[in-house]
This record gives structure tokens, sequence and C-alpha cells, in this order.
């Protein structure tokens, strides 16, 4: 993939969900800083820009170093047809947003999207307000500048309280210091890099082991046997069935390295389905 810092603006689009300055929306200013942005309302939508080709990428989070997984977007990966070809770590220092002349000791209940609430929830709590949630960060400050609802403070960006005139009643309301959310940067077609032995890579795909006993030790013991490391594994449910569960993976090799191909040999053996969603750099956060 090139250097995405020194592609040409022209034609170039990243989707991204939420409203302008959400944190997605500074994710994708900080890793495209030239190109154009198109706010969706949800993620799906952002996929599908990219699927029908009216955004080059769709810049999506999917975890967070104090709130944990997206959920959201597990749901979307079984549908989508894809492919990740970068990761960026975006620092998420939230701020508690009211309108003009509000103090902290007027603030009753506090609104933004639920990986946010989560993020703040011991601050929520020492102000005795009521979360409650919203679709979106940069939302809930679009929506309080719009109503100015009595009591009502957000949790957003600094952007979104310069966008929509509003006003920073505290910053750094985030629960824990170096708070930072992961983004994936989804396209069209692959954009896998050369292998460079010495190189970090994550390679990322989706599995779906046999229902018979000890499958999942079984397709993962190629991993440890080659001495790759395995950064991220997440389950879930797929179609209301109990008995088919879907994997979602993160490790830390390249597709064509040769203990990658002996690793996924082993694992194809034990598992139905195998998607690859993508080989790129590991981001230099991780260092």
């Amino acid at each position: 993939m090139p250097n995405c810092d020194t592609q040409t603006a022209v034609d170039q689009v990243v989707a991204y969900q939420g409203e302008p300055g959400a944190y997605s929306h500074l994710a994708s200013k900080h890793c495209f800083p030239e190109w154009q942005m198109h706010h969706c309302a949800s993620f799906s939508q952002a996929l599908r820009k990219v699927e029908e080709g009216s955004a080059t990428y769709a810049m999506i989070p999917v975890e967070n170093s104090t709130a944990g997984r997206v959920e959201e977007i597990y749901r979307e990966l079984k549908g989508t047809e894809l492919f990740v070809v970068k990761e960026h770590f975006e620092p998420v220092s939230h701020c508690l947003i009211g309108v003009d002349g509000m103090t902290l000791d007027q603030v009753t209940h506090i609104g933004s999207h639920p990986q946010a609430l989560a993020q703040c929830d011991r601050n929520i709590r020492a102000l005795d307000a009521r979360p409650v949630a919203m679709y979106d960060t940069a939302g809930a400050a679009k929506q309080l500048a719009e109503s100015k609802e009595s009591g009502l403070a957000v949790i957003s960006s600094s952007l979104a309280a310069e966008l929509y005139g509003l006003s920073i009643l505290k910053s750094h309301f985030n629960d824990v210091d170096g708070n930072t959310t992961r983004f994936l940067v989804f396209a069209k077609s692959q954009h896998k890099p050369d292998y460079v032995e010495g190189e970090r890579y994550i390679t990322t795909f989706l599995f779906r082991v046999r229902n018979i006993p000890a499958a999942l030790y079984k397709a993962m013991g190629g991993f440890a046997t080659h001495g790759i490391n395995m950064l991220k594994l997440e389950s879930y449910m797929l179609d209301g069935e109990f008995t088919a569960t879907q994997f979602y993976i993160d490790v830390e090799a390249h597709l064509d390295a040769p203990k990658m191909q002996a690793a996924l040999a082993e694992l194809r053996f034990f598992s139905e389905d195998v998607r690859i969603l993508g080989t790129y750099p590991a981001a230099s956060y991780r260092s």
C-alpha cells in the first residue's frame, strides 16, 4: 500500500461513521490529511460507500484500550467483502461539553456514544449524572447545540465543541490516561505489501471451526508450533445459532511467510470457513 500521506487527494475519499468532529473524523484527518471526508450515519453505510465505489476507504473503529471492542463492527464483518489495508491508533481525549454559560453543577445527565460513556464511567458517576446513550459523540454535540436541553452535557471532542459552538466544561474527561482507539482501514481490493523478512506485519482473518471437540484448540495449534504471536481473538455467534461460532483473529505475521502458510494449512483442516481480511504493516504505535 502506498504511503497514505503522499497520495494525491484528487477523487480520494474516506468514509467514516458519525457527524463531523467525531473521533473517526479525527482519525481520518490524521491518517489522510489531504483527502476528502464523507460522514455516514452507520458503520454499514461507511462500508457500503466503499463497496459502491463512492469512497476509497472506510475508517472503522474496532477496539478501545479502556472500553474494549466496538461491538457493532463485528456484526458487519460477516457481510462485507472488503479488505483491511491499514491500522491506525488514535489517542482519544474526551471533553465534557455544554452550552454557553453552563457549569458543572448544573449537569444532570450526560449523553454520548456508549463507547465514550464507558470510557468516562467513573467521571460521570463522580458528577452523579445519568448516562444517556446516543448514536455518535459528535452527533451528541450537534444535538445539544440544536436542542439546548436543560441539564444535558455531552462527551465529545474539542473539535466538535468548536464546530457546534459549545463550551468545554472539563477537558480530559476520560477515566484513563492514554485512552486510545484502534481503527482499521477497509478498501475494495487487497493491498498486501511485499513480504520482507524482519519487518512487522499484521494479518487479520475470520474463521469458523468444525463442530467437533477441541476444534479450536487444534485449529490454533499451528500458530503455537510455528511461533506466531496471536494479538487478538474474538468470538461471536452466527445467524442466531449457538453451534456456529465465528472467530476474528489478528496475528503478527505476513500472509506469505512460510510459517504463516503452514499454520493456515492446519487451521483450514479443522475449520469450515477461513476468510483472509488482509495483511498490512504493523502500526508504529505498537512499538
